[in-house]
């Protein structure tokens, strides 16, 4: 009956974590970690290393939905993706060579900076520039795009611009992401929304998609040095699925406010379990 229960449990984990983190954009990993690890006993490292390749099938799952609904864009994807993915590598060298408490700290203080931005800003237009120019770089990777959002009954127009600043944004998301294995969605979605300019949901949504690409660099680095579980993972990733399918068929019926709101709690909440576990 225990090993039921186990069973159970690591589902609900899994789909928590699939839920929320496509819903927010932060991946699966960042919510199922701190869970795995503060009530299901699973060391720190083993819970980053298995919980970033369950974030592929998080990435997978939603990231088709909100493709297929015209949410995603697949350029600003693919054209940020490389910088993430050479981040992660980074990341990871870092993840094995500091001392285990301050990851812990490190893991609660990049969630607790997360949602920042969207705690001061009350309205988009104040502090979120929505560009009508582009640079040139961005203007030649066709950075650009709409979709219908059912919420406002409207079709919503955007272009994206500073593409440099944002490559670079990006980077630093990938180093994070392969430093604490959380898919690092909450600063994607943060360059995209406040470096490049893209409405909340295509953020949110092009971040979920991303995510993916940036967590199979990451979980095979992870594999090779054995701080993952292919036991834990299978386990993990029937609850990330249904969760991101479940999401992904929420996300273009929220207001961004909403998304704003659940995001910001959701963070703070496993940002000081994180950093209690580290002092």
């Amino acid at each position: 009956m225990e090993v039921y229960v186990e069973v159970l449990l690591l589902f609900l984990t899994g789909f928590l974590g699939g839920l929320i983190g496509a819903l927010t954009g932060l991946g699966g990993s960042a919510i199922a970690t701190p869970i795995l690890v503060s009530y299901l006993g699973i060391p720190l490292r083993v819970a980053i290393g298995s919980g970033i390749i369950t974030t592929i099938a998080n990435s997978s799952t939603s990231g088709a939905g909100y493709l297929a609904k015209g949410i995603a864009n697949l350029r600003v994807g693919y054209s940020l993706a490389i910088a993430t993915i050479l981040g992660s590598i980074v990341g990871v060298i870092i993840n094995i060579n500091i001392p285990t408490k301050i990851l812990y700290i490190v893991f609660g203080v990049v969630l607790a900076i997360a949602p920042l931005p969207g705690i001061i800003s009350r309205k988009d237009q104040i502090f979120v520039v929505r560009h009508t120019n582009q640079d040139p770089i961005s203007m030649k990777l066709g950075l650009r795009g709409s979709y219908y959002d059912e919420n406002k009954k409207a079709r919503i127009e955007y272009v994206g611009s500073r593409y440099p600043l944002s490559f670079l944004s990006m980077m630093g998301a990938g180093i994070i992401s392969g430093l604490l294995g959380i898919g690092a969605g909450a600063f994607k979605v943060l360059s995209m929304d406040y470096v490049m300019g893209l409405p909340f949901k295509v953020s949110t949504a092009t971040s979920s998609f991303m995510i993916g690409l940036t967590a199979t660099s990451g979980g095979i680095q992870y594999l090779i040095l054995g701080y993952a579980d292919p036991l834990l993972v299978s386990l993990l990733v029937p609850g990330v699925i249904l969760g991101s399918y479940v999401s992904s068929r929420i996300l273009n019926k929220l207001a961004s406010k909403t998304l704003r709101y659940i995001f910001t709690v959701v963070v703070w909440l496993l940002a000081i379990e994180m950093i209690w576990r580290g002092l």
